[in-house]
């Protein structure tokens, strides 16, 4: 979970430049007003020989919640509700015997955005570093020795408020061939905060579908899969904004 300083400086300077009510450039010009205390060898400044394998895709995301919510009071009007707050990244690899060749996957997956003083939070999206496309089902399948079982909104996943957090993804793999899977995830454990009196999100939830049994996996997890097996990802839903009327 190690981050360097410079992530770090990147994450406090999109905050705060989402702030500004005008389209500006970003340039170093953004930075100037700003001080980022970080001394060497914390999470967020980590130093060599220290891993930092998720500190610039889920370290990221919780510098930002973190300066957002400590930013709520000063200016509760502008400051949303917490979004997933995780990548969900999923990367997976293998021998794919149909096309006789090696294969490879990283993708990351969207969730539910926070809601705001002004309106809902949106379902099914990326949020501040979670910015890639999505993977459209027939080039995923087309390419790779998997099928897609599900793909839709995870309902009900938005926490409640006067305004509603947006609702996170179910996105279900099948594996037609064996592979090894790594997931790198976050907001596994307690869901993205709501705010003045809206309620967190659902946590996000991994689940291996092996037969008839449900096998729960981790937030960071690595394992191997059968053909048959099932990986369920569902994502966190956005936090609620203002106590439910």
């Amino acid at each position: 979970m190690n981050a360097n300083y410079a992530v770090a400086v990147s994450a406090t300077t999109y905050v705060f430049r989402c702030l500004v009510r005008e389209d500006i450039p970003y340039t170093a010009g953004v930075m100037r007003p700003l001080e980022v205390i970080a001394p060497q060898g914390l999470v967020v400044s980590a130093q060599p020989p220290a891993a930092m394998a998720a500190g610039n895709v889920e370290t990221s995301q919780r510098i930002t919640d973190v300066i957002l919510r400590a930013l709520f009071k000063a200016a509760p009007q502008l400051i949303p509700a917490a979004s997933s707050g995780t990548m969900n990244n999923l990367t997976f690899g293998g021998w794919d015997r149909a096309r006789s060749r090696a294969f490879a996957y990283y993708e990351t997956i969207a969730g539910g955005m926070g809601a705001s003083a002004l309106s809902d939070g949106a379902s099914a999206t990326h949020t501040h570093m979670t910015n890639s496309w999505n993977t459209p089902v027939e080039a995923f399948e087309h390419l790779y020795p998997l099928r897609i079982r599900s793909y839709r909104i995870r309902s009900g996943s938005g926490g409640a408020g006067k305004h509603r957090g947006g609702d996170g993804i179910v996105r279900e793999y099948e594996f037609l061939t064996s592979a090894d899977v790594t997931i790198l995830s976050d907001r596994r454990e307690r869901g993205p905060y709501g705010l003045g009196g809206g309620k967190s999100g659902a946590p996000g939830r991994n689940s291996l579908l092996r037969g008839k049994r449900t096998i729960a996996i981790s937030g960071k997890a690595r394992f191997g899969t059968e053909p048959g097996d099932v990986l369920r990802i569902e994502s966190p839903g956005g936090g609620g904004y203002g106590r439910p009327v």
